[in-house]
């Protein structure tokens, strides 16, 4: 299972919201590359950077901090937040993004995703299933469509898509745990080539060694390193163990 730390971007400082509220924004750093660079330092390898400017106005906003993280780290970086045009998708790969996060434009636009998932191999796309009271969320979380969970990823895998980021919004921020009934709904629903990252409320090592033991082939960790809850060395030694 790949541990991937999360850095959220708004106005181009690290922050974190809390179930995707945005009054509830509090900044951990100024500096999102050197902060990008701390979790290099530590030995990891993956990145989830969303940029919630953009997700939140429809437009990606925050194009030149991937590329400045892209370029002073090594780390294979999934970017998400507004990727809504095929202009938005070439600038963030051409930036150095490894895979692109989408999300709002997978409810609103599923043709253009089918072609992108054509044009680009569905190894370059996540798809973001954000779900609330078990619907899918969009726009930076701020609106909810009617589509169901389940029904949702499984019109995507029949696209080709085999990697879904699952995040309960109720979760997210919260500190209390990840949504592990509804990652083994999805896992025993659909199996391989089915590769699941489960985000939000994960708090300590024994969340994450729970997901991998249902199967989840990645964890997005956020808040948990930034309130201190897991330090970057002991998500290291987890990756080190993992991979052993």
């Amino acid at each position: 299972m790949k541990i991937i730390p999360a850095i959220d971007i708004i106005a181009g400082k690290c922050i974190r919201l809390s179930q995707g509220d945005f009054s509830s924004i509090k900044t951990y750093n100024e500096n999102p590359v050197d902060f990008a660079k701390k979790i290099e330092d530590c030995g990891l390898t993956h990145l989830h950077l969303v940029d919630l400017d953009g997700a939140k106005s429809g437009s990606v906003k925050n194009i030149a901090l991937l590329e400045k993280i892209a370029t002073q780290t090594n780390l294979s970086i999934e970017f998400g937040g507004g990727l809504s045009s095929d202009s938005d998708l070439e600038s963030a790969m051409n930036a150095g993004a490894k895979q692109l996060i989408i999300g709002s434009m997978a409810v609103t636009k599923p043709k253009k995703v089918q072609d992108w998932i054509t044009k680009y191999g569905s190894e370059k796309i996540i798809l973001a299933a954000d779900t609330k009271n078990g619907k899918i969320a969009t726009s930076g979380w701020q609106n909810q469509a009617e589509q169901e969970l389940l029904n949702f990823i499984k019109s995507y895998i029949k696209k080709g898509i085999h990697t879904i980021l699952c995040t309960d919004i109720a979760k997210d921020g919260m500190l209390k745990g990840p949504s592990v009934s509804i990652y083994k709904e999805i896992l025993n629903t659909f199996s391989k080539p089915v590769n699941l990252l489960a985000s939000g409320g994960i708090s300590t090592i024994a969340d994450l060694n729970t997901l991998k033991k249902i199967g989840c082939a990645g964890a997005i960790v956020g808040k948990a390193i930034y309130e201190q809850h897991i330090t970057l060395k002991e998500l290291k030694e987890f990756q080190l163990q993992n991979n052993a």
